[in-house]
């Protein structure tokens, strides 16, 4: 996968996660943790980044890409739930960049 399909997944999974919280559906993860509010979606966002650091510093690489994958996920749901996008993430880090 190249970085255009990449970006191009992360867009899709971002459509998933703002459908799912428009319409929850039974059986969904994303659903599930959204219903317990944000408190609960902040604290998966710490706890995979804690997991993250473990497996930085003392795991594997595959583990390490596990965990940042979840990260990543949980990060995207946070964002979302609080009504912001990648894309206001990445404008961000754009302007910090110039």
């Amino acid at each position: 996968m190249n970085n255009e399909e990449s970006i191009a997944f992360l867009q899709k999974l971002e459509e998933v996660i703002q459908d799912r919280l428009a319409n929850p559906t039974e059986g969904s993860y994303t659903s599930k943790i959204a219903q317990k509010g944000v408190n609960k979606v902040a604290q998966k966002v710490g706890e995979e980044a804690v997991e993250t650091v473990i497996e930085a510093t003392n795991g594997t690489d595959e583990l390490l890409k596990e965990e940042s994958a979840d990260l990543i996920y949980h990060l995207l749901l946070l964002l979302n739930y609080k009504g912001i996008t990648l894309s206001d993430v990445v404008k961000v880090l754009e302007e910090r960049h110039k």
